[in-house]
């Protein structure tokens, strides 16, 4: 899989959010779109991440923008964590990885010695013709909205 970079055409997906509805990223042709890849619902990190994208997204929005989320976890898992912090946009779910390995965020990681795979928290913002603009490789969550925002303004 070749890497991805700014221009170049989103991959194509189509997945289920924890509401059992079906998106694609053709759906949201003519708004920008921050795609976030996070490894798994409810833990402090990821936690963090969508409670900041909720708490945020009217800004989002208003500069034109979505939020979706993807990690491997089951439908029923986005379902239990959306409603828990009462988020605001979809989650998706990407168990095959798929998608994950074609936007490049499934790698092998490694923690305390041990090696395994896993999503690398990543963002990507998408114009409104499905080109990435901006991306954001191993995100640290802190201070990580107000980069996003301050990207989709420009």
């Amino acid at each position: 899989m070749a890497k991805l970079s700014v221009g170049s055409k989103a991959p194509a997906f189509s997945l289920v959010a924890g509401n059992g509805k079906k998106y694609s990223l053709k759906d949201f042709s003519g708004k920008k779109v921050v795609l976030y890849f996070y490894p798994k619902d409810d833990t402090s990190g990821c936690t963090a991440e969508a409670c900041s994208f909720r708490d945020n997204l009217s800004a989002i929005k208003k500069k034109g923008a979505v939020v979706i989320g993807v990690s491997p976890d089951a439908p029923s898992k986005h379902e239990k964590f959306t409603s828990k912090y009462d988020l605001n946009f979809p989650l998706l779910s990407d168990e095959s990885k798929k998608m994950l390995t074609k936007y490049d965020v499934w790698q092998e990681k490694s923690m305390y010695g041990r090696k395994y795979m896993g999503v690398v928290r990543t963002t990507l913002i998408i114009d409104e013709e499905g080109k990435i603009t901006h991306i954001f490789p191993k995100v640290k969550v802190d201070g990580h909205t107000e980069e996003i925002l301050k990207a989709i303004g420009e």
